[in-house]
This record gives structure tokens, C-alpha cells and sequence, in this order.
């Protein structure tokens, strides 16, 4: 009698459709993971763009309060109530000298408030210059809040304050910026005639430093703020100079440079060295002698 043939072992049940769902799995996590990705991408851009304004602004860093007056380092002022075409009133001070070789408006960076200024002013005052130094909306004791149109409508306040209440011719004025301070000065000067127009430690634009800043995110078109300093200066006549230290670590040097070769002529550049916030002191002889060279040459002398 033959033997039976022995029949192949069938699959158990279930075993194919394990193995066929693996790759399924495999892909769902691979784009579970996807999703979680980017979902958190979404919610970090969606914050960066919402709290652009505090990234921006530190009107209290370290503080709002003044920490100290001119008064207190030997110079004499007055505090100044300047009011906005808006009902904002600005607070200021007016540092007068005797026979100025002409008047600096100071418009400071984003942080802190003029008390937070004083070695510029001593600075300032050394090299015979009478100055307006402000706090923008928001800053100090300023009332209202930091905005881009808020500060340019700022300027144009302090500016008719110094040449109609004050009575300083406009040639006779120098627009000084630090910083966020140049672009506003910046968009001043491409609407008057000062004097003469100085960009410290400045960037082209807050989407380039932005781009530059994040080159992970959209920076550049998440941007709500322009502070277009570079674009200004194409309608700017008066005399440009403009200072930036190679070691900046903030707004890096080829802004400086950039800004330059936009400015029309005539222009000058004074490449300093120290961090964005201490070059100026740093550099010492060499920051005083860049600044007297361009006072000396459109003010004493009549050239603007």
C-alpha cells in the first residue's frame, strides 16, 4: 500500500496580512512624526510673528525708570515735554553749549532710555555739540507704545520741536541714529535737509538682519516691521557718515558696509572695533577723530 503524500502546512491565518502591514505602520509613524514636525515648526513661527514687537523692543532693559541725569556727570540740561501730532507727549532733554558747532538729534537704540546715554552725551558736549537726546513712545518717560509708524511719527515731532521751538536752523542740525535710532534718523533726513545725517552700528533692514538672524524660518516675509534704513538713504542730500566695527556681534559689519554704498555723496566711513554696544568707547580716539572730521568739514566750514 503507498503511503499518503504528506500535504504542505497552509500559512496560520493572519500571518500575510502581518506581514503585508508593516511597511503601512512603518509609513504611518514615519509621517505621524512628520506631522508633529512640523506642527511645531507652525506654532514656533506663529509665535515668533505674533511677539515681533518684544523681540524688537526692550524699553524695559534694564529698566523704564531713569537710572541717572546729566546733571549728575557735570552737564547741563532741560527736560523737555515734546508732544505728537497724536496726542503722545515725549519726554526729553536739551543739552545746551556755547557757541555749538552745530546740534546733534540723537535718536538711541532699542533698549533702555536716554538716562542710559550719558558717555555719548559727554562725548557729545566735548566736541562742542549742543544735543537733543528723547525717549520714543513707550521708552522711558515717554507715554504710549513702541510701534514702527509711532517712531517715525516721533521723529517728525522732535524734529519741529528743535527747529521751530528751539529755533535751530535746519543746516545746523545733525541727525545722530545708534542702532533701531538710524533707521528712524534715516527716514528723517530723507524727508528734511539737515545738516548732516550719522548711522552708527546700523542695519540695512529688519528683514535682512532678520533673514540673517532665523535662516531656518521665513523670516523675511514674517517680518511685520521694515525699518528700511538702506532704502532712505537713496532720497538722503546731506552729508552722510557712517560708523560700524568689524566685531559686531549683533548687526554684522557688512551692513555697514552695504549702507555706505547706498549713501549718495557726499559720504564717509569710519570702521571702529569693539561690540555693538561698547565700540564707541572702545575705539575712543579713534570714534572722536571720525565724528570731528565730518563735524569739521560740513559744519565749521559751511560745506552742506
Amino acid at each position: 500500500m503507498g503511503g499518503s503524500r504528506a500535504k504542505p502546512k497552509s500559512r496560520e491565518y493572519g500571518q500575510t496580512d502581518h506581514a503585508e502591514s508593516m511597511p503601512r505602520l512603518f509609513m504611518s509613524s514615519i509621517w505621524s512624526i512628520i506631522s508633529i514636525v512640523l506642527a511645531v515648526y507652525a506654532s514656533f513661527v506663529l509665535i515668533l510673528y505674533l511677539s515681533q514687537s518684544r523681540l524688537l523692543y526692550y524699553p524695559n532693559l534694564p529698566s523704564r525708570a531713569l537710572a541717572a541725569t546729566p546733571s549728575q556727570v557735570g552737564l547741563d540740561y532741560r527736560s523737555l515735554q515734546i508732544p505728537t501730532t497724536d496726542g503722545i507727549t515725549l519726554h526729553g532733554w536739551f543739552l545746551p553749549v556755547a557757541s555749538p558747532r552745530a546740534t546733534l538729534l540723537f535718536f538711541h537704540g532699542n533698549a533702555g532710555n536716554i538716562s542710559h546715554r550719558l558717555e555719548s552725551l559727554q562725548l557729545f558736549h566735548e566736541l562742542g555739540l549742543s544735543v537733543l537726546i528723547f525717549d520714543y513712545r513707550g521708552f522711558g518717560q515717554s507715554g504710549g507704545s513702541p510701534s514702527e509708524p509711532g517712531s517715525y511719527q516721533d521723529a517728525e515731532a522732535v524734529w519741529r520741536y528743535l527747529t521751530e521751538q528751539i529755533g535751530v536752523p535746519p543746516a545746523d542740525v545733525l541727525l545722530f541714529g545708534r542702532s533701531l535710532g538710524a533707521a528712524v534718523a534715516a527716514y528723517l533726513a530723507a524727508r528734511h535737509r539737515p545738516g548732516g545725517l550719522i548711522l552708527e552700528s546700523a542695519f540695512t533692514s529688519v528683514p535682512d538682519l532678520a533673514s540673517e538672524l532665523y535662516p531656518l524660518l521665513p523670516a523675511r516675509w514674517l517680518s511685520r516691521f521694515r525699518y528700511d534704513s538702506r532704502a532712505y538713504l537713496s532720497s538722503v542730500t546731506s552729508p552722510v557718515l557712517v560708523i560700524h566695527s568689524r566685531d559686531d556681534e549683533i548687526i554684522p559689519y557688512h551692513h555697514g558696509q552695504a549702507l555706505y554704498a547706498a549713501a549718495n555723496e557726499p559720504k564717509q566711513f569710519v570702521e571702529i572695533r569693539g561690540d555693538h554696544n561698547g565700540g564707541f568707547m572702545i575705539s575712543g580716539a579713534r570714534y572722536r577723530q571720525g565724528l570731528n572730521r565730518f563735524i569739521e568739514r560740513y559744519q565749521t566750514t559751511g560745506q552742506h
